[in-house]
């Protein structure tokens, strides 16, 4: 993979639990709304191209995504906040009605395949009340009346997303490794294996021999 793709680059997720002040963001400024703005009408483009438009469809998923590998394949409906915090390798599958909350990089790597209804989060929010909602908050403020924070996500090459799975901020999904439907991944999943479950949980794992040939 190439540098502009490195999956590496994000910095490692601290422990879980563990939200960081420099983790925090805003997401009501008047730069973030053009952004997101920006996002959704990239992304209406999108969806409303001619599925044979190839060149046209290339073109927008290039304006829309921070960066892009060969032979990527994004269909339709596709969900997504800036876009440009969206890193993908070469040869990547993301099928159908996925969403990708991207307040910080979401980097996946080569010959990826990412089936329909997976949801990415790298944003969330303080779980204790006090801790979410900003005090003495008014309209006037012009900034949200809730305090959220983002982590980086990372997919490593050759992982297979089973649909409807769940991603959480701050997880890295190891190279080889498959995540069965329906999963909610909330701590990171380690290479060569399978994990299933909500919470998510290794179930199996292959050595180097499976992954000859």
């Amino acid at each position: 993979m190439s540098s502009q793709y490195d999956i590496h680059a994000a910095k490692e997720a601290p422990a879980p639990g563990l939200i960081r002040e420099w983790d925090f963001l805003e997401t009501a400024d008047s730069d973030t709304l053009r952004q997101i703005a920006r996002a959704r009408e990239l992304t209406r483009q999108y969806f409303d191209s001619d599925y044979a438009d190839i060149e046209k469809r290339t073109a927008i998923l290039k304006e829309l995504l921070g960066g892009m590998g060969e032979n990527v394949a994004i269909d339709t409906p596709f969900h997504c906040d800036y876009g440009k915090n969206i890193f993908l390798g070469n040869d990547v599958v993301i099928n159908m009605n996925c969403t990708f909350v991207d307040n910080k990089p979401i980097r996946i790597g080569d010959r990826v395949l990412i089936a329909s209804n997976v949801q990415i989060y790298t944003s969330s929010h303080p779980v204790l009340p006090q801790e979410r909602l900003v005090p003495d908050w008014k309209k006037e403020c012009r900034t949200t009346f809730f305090r959220t924070y983002a982590r980086p996500v990372v997919i490593e090459d050759r992982v297979w997303i089973g649909g409807g799975s769940i991603l959480l901020p701050g997880v890295t999904i190891g190279e080889n490794s498959v995540i069965g439907a329906g999963s909610v991944v909330n701590r990171s999943i380690p290479p060569n294996c399978v994990a299933v479950g909500n919470p998510c949980r290794v179930i199996r794992q292959f050595g180097s021999d499976c992954l000859e040939g």
